[in-house]
């Protein structure tokens, strides 16, 4: 049955019970190829009206609710957007709450690690696993340090190190990240042929064994993780891509058994997609987090820890 409003019955505004902050980051000017991504937050936040509150295993998520803090509004000025930005992701994530966020291009997630760094600083271990086709580690992409091909890159000057990094479903590689990774071989990749040998056990085993003793972990996930079959509204598709059956498996088990404290889904491109395939399949991964997250948090006051 549809709903009247985004989220449906998950949907509050009282903060003391919001155990789920969202934020839309409607942003696509630094893609390199298809664009559409900007449209991703409203058109996810529309099918959300006609998703219950349940998971696919059947478990009613009734012990989370959440708040949706809106968009950041478009600003053409690129410093003073990013800026915003990583200050209101900044304040949701002091907020003690699992942040969620919906971009937008895989840029917008530069200013959401500044956040992350910011709020972590001097709690302890913090790290960073990031599900691509592509590594996202140029230095710049089409004469820009903040293209959406540099994320990672920028993280690792300012926000992480190496060792901190995770690199899954990589089937995509320019010839200077290629070199980059040969320079620092603590980043750890995971390809996309990786997982189709020795499967998505394997693959959770080593990043279980990577992330022991971590204090917190940003997951930011490119819809293009997935084989262009099950996600063709994405601007920059590779084939050989994971299923969503993986996905799905994949992504629970690391918000289920990792320190997980902020998320986002970014490359969402509704006017490239076909039938709002890519845009369903981004709503269920979001809608089997906050399962998972309906047992790792309290309803009332965020995160057990």
């Amino acid at each position: 049955m549809i709903n009247a409003q985004p989220w449906g019955k998950l949907l509050t505004e009282n903060t003391d019970e919001a155990g789920v902050y969202v934020l839309g980051v409607p942003f696509d000017l630094a893609v390199s190829c298809g664009k559409g991504a900007a449209l991703a937050p409203e058109k996810i936040r529309h099918l959300s009206r006609y998703q219950p509150a349940t998971t696919e295993t059947g478990t009613a998520i009734d012990k989370i609710k959440i708040m949706d803090a809106g968009d950041i509004p478009l600003d053409l000025n690129w410093d003073r957007y990013f800026k915003t930005v990583e200050d209101k992701a900044f304040e949701l994530m002091s907020g003690n709450r699992f942040c969620l966020f919906i971009g937008g291009d895989h840029s917008v997630t530069i200013p959401l690690h500044q956040a992350f760094g910011r709020s972590c600083a001097g709690k302890g271990k913090f790290g960073v696993i990031h599900f691509d086709a592509h590594c996202d580690l140029c230095d710049s992409y089409d004469g820009h340090g903040w293209s959406h091909a540099c994320t990672e890159r920028r993280a690792l000057e300012e926000v992480i190190k190496p060792e901190d990094l995770t690199l899954l479903g990589i089937r995509s590689f320019e010839e200077e990240e290629l070199e980059f990774l040969a320079g620092h071989p603590e980043i750890k990749v995971i390809t996309a042929c990786d997982l189709y040998y020795t499967g998505i056990e394997k693959a959770i085993e080593e990043i279980m064994k990577r992330y022991a003793g971590y204090d917190a972990v940003y997951f930011t996930l490119d819809i293009d993780v997935l084989d262009p079959a099950f996600a063709p509204g994405t601007g920059t598709p590779e084939p050989g891509g994971l299923s969503t059956r993986q996905l799905l498996e994949l992504v629970k088990l690391v918000v289920g058994k990792l320190p997980v404290k902020a998320m986002d889904v970014v490359e969402v491109s509704p006017s490239l997609d076909h039938s709002d395939i890519t845009s369903w399949a981004a709503l269920k991964i979001i809608y089997e987090v906050i399962g998972c997250l309906n047992y790792k948090l309290k309803p009332s006051n965020g995160f057990n820890k």
